[in-house]
């Protein structure tokens, strides 16, 4: 994408412009803009998903080694 210079947008905007008009242009946007919203609400929920996995293994982890190291200890002789 970071081929696409000014003029090339320009260019871009003015053939979106022939091909829909500028009634439709707006209701495009529109929609665009409603999608993309939702792909990045989907795609942080899937990362907070991931997040909350990696915290609770790390937890689970953590009381396994906790619960180990009490078994290990024992009385004196």
């Amino acid at each position: 994408m970071s081929g696409i210079g000014a003029g090339g947008i320009v260019l871009l905007v003015l053939l979106a412009l022939l091909l829909f008009g500028p009634s439709k242009l707006p209701e495009l946007g529109r929609a665009f803009g409603k999608t993309l919203r939702e792909f990045k609400s989907g795609a942080r929920e899937i990362m907070d998903d991931d997040d909350r996995k990696d915290s609770e293994k790390n937890r689970i982890e953590v009381n396994r080694a906790e619960h180990s190291e009490k078994e290990n200890k024992r009385l004196p002789d």
